[in-house]
């Protein structure tokens, strides 16, 4: 079961360049396993493509209903002290955001601090940089 970041999660809801490709390892993989606050990012990310024009009206509401089913099968990383102290090191180590700091420290805790050998799916290359360099092995 890999740890999916939010980059590779919202192309399983709308066509985007990464769909196959999630699509193609969300099938091999089965199970998912996500940071918490993911519904809330690729919500955010889904109505910025709504608001530039990306989504229409009809394709948004589809949009949040497919996250609403897949948020149905797959397991969540909660927010825990542990999760917060892993992910106040992450921005000054490896220059990641706010997010992405939390996303990290999730799959951090998820692998029990050590990444090796567990797979990350994530289309974000700052972030997929920065699990790389954990130890983590990034997908696609």
């Amino acid at each position: 079961m890999p740890f999916w970041d939010s980059s590779a999660i919202v192309p399983l809801c709308c066509w985007q360049p990464g769909t196959s490709e999630s699509r193609r390892l969300r099938r091999e993989t089965g199970r998912i396993i996500v940071w918490w606050g993911t519904t809330v990012e690729s919500r955010s990310a889904l109505a910025r493509l709504a608001k530039d024009g990306h989504l229409t009206t009809a394709a948004h509401r589809q949009t949040i209903t497919r996250l609403s089913q897949l948020r149905l099968a797959w397991d969540e990383i909660l927010p825990s002290e542990k999760v917060r102290s892993l992910a106040e090191e992450l921005p000054d180590r490896y220059g990641v955001r706010a997010a992405d700091a939390f996303q990290l420290a999730a799959a951090l805790v998820w692998a029990r601090e050590q990444p090796r050998q567990r797979a990350f799916v994530a289309f974000d290359e700052r972030l997929r940089a920065a699990a790389a360099t954990l130890g983590f092995s990034v997908r696609p």
